[in-house]
This record gives C-alpha cells, sequence and structure tokens, in this order.
C-alpha cells in the first residue's frame, strides 16, 4: 500500500473545523486537481462556485437540511454541471445546441463526480477534511436563484472543505466480494456477507453514538430507497433545459 492508496482507503466526512482558513492558493490547487479528472469528450461541463458570503452561507445550510457545518467550514463549494459553457461554445461555432439530451446531461452529471473526487483527494492529500452536502438538492430551485445559475446549469452537490477538529473512524465499505465480480453479475446476491457486513456496521454505529444508533446498512438502506426521494429533482431539471429526450 503506497501513499495515495492509504489516502483513499481512510477517508472520512468531516463536519466539525477549526477557525483555520484555507488559503486561495489551497482551494485553486484543489480545482485545478478536479480539472485534470477525466471528463467525456473533453467537454468539461463542470463548473465550481465558492461561496464566502456569511448570509449566503447560512441561506444554502438551511436550505440543504439545517447542516450547519456549510457555514463553519473553512471553505464551502457547490459543484453544477455546467452545459451553459458547452451550448455557448456550439453557437460559437454557429452550430445549434440538442438541448435536453438524457446523455448529455449523464456526461455532465458524471464529469461533476469524477472532478469533485479529484478534489476531495487533493484537499485530503493537503491535510484538509471534507464533507459532501446532497442536500443541496433538497431545494434546487431556491440554490439556483441563489447563485443565479443560468439554464442548462444545475447544482450537483455541496463541498465543505477545513481543516479537521475531529477524527471519526472510518466507516466500513461492503466486502470486495459483493461488490467485485469477474466476467458477468452473480444470478444471487450474497446475503451471508451482506449480513455479516450489517452485523459490522451496527457496530459502528454503536460504537460512532455510544450505544444511542441500533442499526445496519440494510435497515438503513429499506429507510432510504423504501420512500420516494427527492421527487421534485424531475421538474426542477426540466425547466433548467434537462428534459430527457
Amino acid at each position: 500500500m503506497n501513499e495515495v492508496t492509504r489516502l483513499l482507503k481512510t477517508h472520512r466526512s468531516i463536519r466539525k473545523f477549526t477557525e483555520q482558513p484555507v488559503s486561495d492558493e489551497m482551494i485553486h490547487e484543489i480545482i485545478t486537481c478536479g480539472q485534470a479528472a477525466a471528463t467525456s469528450s473533453n467537454i468539461q461541463a463542470v463548473s465550481v462556485i465558492r461561496i464566502r458570503n456569511p448570509a449566503t452561507r447560512k441561506q444554502l445550510a438551511a436550505l440543504s437540511g439545517d447542516q450547519g457545518y456549510v457555514t463553519r467550514a473553512g471553505a464551502f463549494l457547490v459543484f453544477c454541471a455546467d452545459l451553459a459553457r458547452p451550448r455557448f461554445a456550439c453557437e460559437m461555432q454557429g452550430g445549434d445546441f440538442a438541448q435536453g439530451m438524457t446523455e448529455q446531461f449523464l456526461i455532465a452529471t458524471v464529469d461533476v463526480a469524477l472532478a469533485a473526487q479529484n478534489c476531495v483527494v487533493a484537499a485530503e492529500s493537503l491535510g484538509l477534511g471534507i464533507c459532501y452536502i446532497g442536500g443541496i438538492r433538497n431545494h434546487p430551485q431556491a440554490v439556483a436563484d441563489l447563485l443565479r445559475l443560468p439554464e442548462d446549469v444545475y447544482p450537483v452537490f455541496g463541498l465543505c472543505l477545513g481543516f479537521p477538529a475531529q477524527n471519526p473512524q472510518t466507516k466500513p465499505r461492503l466486502p470486495l466480494s459483493v461488490v467485485f465480480q469477474e466476467e458477468y453479475y452473480p444470478a444471487h446476491q450474497d446475503q451471508q456477507a451482506i449480513e455479516a457486513y450489517d452485523q459490522q456496521m451496527r457496530n459502528y454505529y454503536q460504537t460512532r453514538t455510544g450505544g444511542n444508533k441500533n442499526s445496519s446498512w440494510s435497515q438503513e438502506i429499506c429507510s432510504l430507497i423504501g420512500k420516494e426521494s427527492r421527487p421534485h429533482m424531475r421538474g426542477f431539471l426540466a425547466r433548467r433545459g434537462f428534459s430527457m429526450r
């Protein structure tokens, strides 16, 4: 195991930060690393907005489910899937932008995820902690209005960055045998391995919460995907120009 693989395997979400600021130089280095990520056909359909204004951060924290660390992190970034810039490039060349294609939506969203993860690894290598904020999609139109996002741009998630003020345990992941297959998808899920992981996660939750949470991975997943999740996103995306045709 080298330093890079060790870093990747010890990732934790950090929700408590010191008051030490994150310098412009660090932010620029982190975003430049994000730009170096793979991008489909070099479309580079990513824009990143840093939020410095305390009032704006407070609003974003509330819109994201009252996640206070959005206001307390040394830096807060919003990662956006951006087809407005490729549209502009197309129009510069006298072309007509084919708006609303599902493939373009997928390309832009995947580009954001790849760039953001590069940023995360870069940030952690510099001694920072991070926490993704998917709650930015709780009220995406309000976020889009706040950040003045044009058509063909949508906020995918936020990212808290800062110097850690906590040292949480690394959350266990599913066994490699469950997620890695050879040649074809298995005919049956490995229930025994998942049940063993459930117990591992139950122990993790008990330790992390001082015995206040008694749950397993499959229980958490059941409560998550056993109900509708942000049904407003389809309409919001259509209004943004992502009509999925």
